[in-house]
This record gives C-alpha cells, sequence and structure tokens, in this order.
C-alpha cells in the first residue's frame, strides 16, 4: 500500500483502536511520569491518551513506517512533547539513549498485532484477506513469509509452524506445503490458506480457523518477534527510572509466558514490585465491542525506589 500521502478525511479510519486504554493509562500515569516510552507506538491510541492524561515528554518506537506515518500525523498537536523513531522495540535502550531519554517513568508494550496492518490485503498478515505472503513489519527488511514457505525445508517448516504456532498438525501442514511448492511457487495467503485446510479440514472445533496457528507462527519467525521480546524484557525493565512502571499487554501464551516468567524473576530478586497481584484482562463490554481484545492480558511492574 503506498502511504506516500494520507489525506486527513481518512486518517481516522487507519488509526488502531487501543485496547484497554483506560486501565493502561491509569496504571501508567499514577505517578504523574514526566518520561514515557511506548515501544509499540503503532498509529498512536494508547500514546495520544498518555500524552493527555499527563504532561510527560515521549519516545514511540515502532518498525512499521506506514503505522509510524499515521502517528506521526496523530500526535502532531503535542509538539516537541513527542519524539518518534522508526526501530524495533528490543533496541529500546539504545534508542533511549539516543534521543537523551537517561529514564523511562512509564513503558507499554503492546505485542498485539495492529489491526491498520492486520486489514490491509497487500501487507499479507491475515488469512481471510487474499494478498501477497508477505507479513513484514518493517518492509525494509529482506525475507518474507513467501520466503520461508519456499525455500525452507519440510523439517524447519514443522518447526516454526509447531514453536511459534503451537500446532500439533505442524509435521503434515509442512509436507503438504512442500507438496505443493514442487508445483509452483506459494505466493498468496489466499494458496497457503487452502493448503493448511486441506491438510486440517476446514473448519476445527472452538471457532478458530485451521490456519490461525500457521499464520502466527510465519509473522512471528519472519518478524524475529521473540528474539525482540527477549531484549525488551532483558533491557526494558533497566531503563526504569526509580518508581517508574512498565506494562506489557500480551495475546498469547507465547508472549505472557516470557512476561510472566521475566517479570516474577524480577520481583523475586528484589529491586520491582508486581502491581496486580492476577493478570489484568478487559472487561466484558470491551470484548463486545472490540472482539480483538479479547486474547489481551495486562502485566505490569514497578522499578523500587532506592
Amino acid at each position: 500500500m503506498n502511504l506516500a500521502a494520507i489525506h486527513e478525511d481518512d486518517a481516522a479510519d487507519r488509526r488502531h483502536v487501543p485496547v484497554m486504554v483506560e486501565a493502561v493509562c491509569g496504571l501508567l500515569s499514577a505517578h504523574g511520569p514526566l518520561a514515557f516510552v511506548d515501544v509499540t507506538v503503532g498509529t498512536g491510541g494508547h500514546a495520544e491518551a498518555m500524552l493527555r492524561a499527563t504532561g510527560a515528554r515521549m519516545l514511540g518506537l515502532d518498525r512499521d513506517g506506514a503505522a509510524l506515518a499515521v502517528a506521526r500525523e496523530r500526535l502532531a498537536q503535542f509538539g516537541d512533547r513527542v519524539v518518534l523513531e522508526r526501530a524495533d522495540f528490543g533496541e529500546v535502550a539504545a534508542v533511549m539513549k539516543q534521543h537523551g531519554f537517561d529514564g523511562a517513568d512509564a513503558m507499554l508494550a503492546d505485542l498485539g498485532m495492529s489491526s491498520y496492518a492486520l486489514d490491509d490485503p497487500q501487507r499479507g498478515f491475515s488469512f481471510r484477506l487474499d494478498g501477497p505472503l508477505d507479513m513484514r513489519m518493517d518492509n525494509r527488511q529482506a525475507i518474507r513469509a513467501q520466503d520461508i514457505v519456499n525455500e525452507e525445508s519440510a523439517d524447519e517448516l514443522a518447526r516454526i509452524i509447531y514453536a511459534y504456532g503451537e500446532e500439533r498438525a505442524s509435521r503434515r501442514i509442512a509436507r503438504m506445503i512442500v507438496e505443493a511448492r514442487r508445483r509452483r511457487p506459494i505466493e498468496t495467503t489466499g494458496e497457503l490458506r487452502a493448503i493448511v485446510e486441506r491438510a486440517l479440514g476446514a473448519h476445527r472445533r472452538g471457532g478458530a480457523h485451521p490456519a490461525t496457528r500457521t499464520f502466527q507462527a510465519l509473522r512471528i519467525a519472519v518478524n524475529h518477534e521473540m528474539e525482540s521480546l527477549a531484549a525488551l524484557l532483558r533491557d526494558g525493565p533497566a531503563m526504569l527510572n526509580p518508581g517508574g512502571r512498565m506494562l506489557v499487554i500480551s495475546y498469547h501464551s507465547l508472549e505472557d509466558r516470557p512476561v510472566k516468567e521475566r517479570f516474577r524473576e524480577l520481583v523475586r530478586a528484589g529491586g520491582y514490585t508486581a502491581i496486580a497481584r492476577k493478570v489484568i484482562k478487559p472487561s466484558s463490554s470491551e470484548t463486545s465491542r472490540n472482539s480483538r481484545a479479547r486474547s489481551a492480558k495486562v502485566r505490569c511492574i514497578e522499578r523500587s525506589a532506592p
């Protein structure tokens, strides 16, 4: 999709609806933060709410240049309080230092897929929309989902689909992908969806489409999401100021598990406190309005004062 020009009259339609925005802002603005870092700023939904609720300066990171362009327009009203950088959230420590943020009073990571990208068929993230099999969050990188699907061995495809999609039928899907690509390259989301449906059947119990896990796995592999999350969880807490809070919104067990384990590790070691004893989930009223909020889980820690 060409975003060289974004018209004001349709900019609102390009914005992702932020999940649990009141709860997130309430937790992160509790101590009147002066420095706020949104490591997944996207189109700026959470960022706008935080900037309205506080007088903080904000540093926003995102790999998606198209989403960042929308955020830049949306947040222009806050002037020099906002700095935006196209970068992976695993690079948060280096980007903060680059822009003179010595520490953060509030840090947010929303690990969910933006509906802005998911609903664009040219990005290739969704099996529901036919388009190029791409899945890159940052179109500057070389490797696409198409490259993985057509070039990796059956064993490696099975490993990716099992490890990142928790798909029990990963070997069957991988074999059928290899068989299909012998006839011709697999180039579209529709082609891959059809292959997975042939492998598993068109329907599954519980309502999830059979291609859901395979598409998730490929997206994670293309974008090195787990490696980026590991770097964020390693470096992010150390970048908090005393009293500063780090909040992570996760959407599936592969994300939530390392967040929960890392936060517990930090609390046990001392110097950090868990905010809320149990994971925080969206209200039923929010999930009825925004189905993509259904699986959201919020975890938050605070760095102790010296």
